[in-house]
């Protein structure tokens, strides 16, 4: 079974489990991993839970998980999965956290679902298939300028050289608070990516490309419309540096605004897959 739309039901059913887990319980245990970084124990649950279930009905895919890395690998479909995208706004109960689940084929995403358990949202699409809220086909917004686009900014960089790796975040933060209509960073890259295809953002700029954070959302947001690219306007793989999306009417622009401050880009400002 290496079909993506075959290994739909297998993801959706995994991120039911994972649900149940989050919706019955908080955070007990919280652990730091690197400066300002963090695990909690629902995160750790989550990825178990998800991990055995798709090592148990896809056994060909390898899995790939935030916490604990690859424990199986072979052939050329890979999970995915960030248990918890925004860890420190689940453990503050802020709202905006996800469950993501990513399908990569080579380099390319080919399936993605994202929960959001505080608005009972879920996001799904298949390579060359749509992508819907539940029930709802999703289309990107018709935003042209950034003068009228609200900006899904991704976070700020923690741990090791973060300062060195902020640096550019500050640079193009700064460019963009004089030119986007409103910047928000919402602490959760896959949430930036399905409020993108939702047309609830009109732009999403993640100077980062884990797979565990970027893998579903890229599927979803391409297939609703958006332009996917590295932040170079180059096209957007497992191998890009960044991940940066809007709708093809306005992603010229900011493309060209990442060119104009990267003379100023520092090394090392990427966040790259360990």
């Amino acid at each position: 079974m290496t079909d993506p739309t075959e290994l739909l039901p297998i993801a959706v059913e995994a991120m039911d489990k994972a649900r149940r887990i989050i919706d019955k319980q908080k955070p007990r245990e919280v652990t730091a991993k690197g400066a300002r970084d963090m695990v909690s124990d629902i995160d750790l649950e989550v990825e178990h839970t998800i991990r055995s279930y798709l090592l148990q009905h896809a056994p060909q895919v390898s899995f790939l998980g935030e916490e604990e890395g690859i424990r199986e690998e072979g052939g050329d479909l890979l999970w995915a999965l960030d248990p918890i995208d925004g860890t420190a706004n689940f453990v503050h109960e802020i709202p905006l956290f996800a469950i993501s689940l990513g399908l990569i084929r080579g380099t390319r995403s080919v399936l993605g679902i994202i929960d959001v358990p505080a608005s009972n949202s879920r996001y799904t699409a298949i390579d060359g298939k749509g992508a819907f809220c539940g029930s709802k086909r999703l289309k990107v917004s018709s935003a042209a300028r950034l003068s009228n686009a609200i900006v899904a900014f991704g976070d700020y960089a923690v741990g090791e050289d973060a300062d060195t790796r902020n640096e550019l975040r500050l640079a193009v933060a700064r460019v963009l608070a004089g030119r986007a209509l409103r910047v928000r960073m919402l602490g959760s890259a896959a949430i930036d990516l399905a409020w993108l295809a939702h047309g609830r953002v009109d732009a999403a700029i993640t100077f980062s490309n884990k797979p565990w954070d970027t893998a579903a959302g890229v599927v979803i947001a391409r297939e609703a419309g958006a332009s996917v690219t590295d932040w170079d306007g180059s096209p957007h793989t497992r191998m890009s540096k960044a991940t940066i999306a809007s709708p093809g009417s306005l992603i010229t622009e900011v493309i060209d605004l990442l060119k104009k401050v990267t003379p100023a880009m520092p090394t090392g400002w990427c966040e790259v897959e360990k």
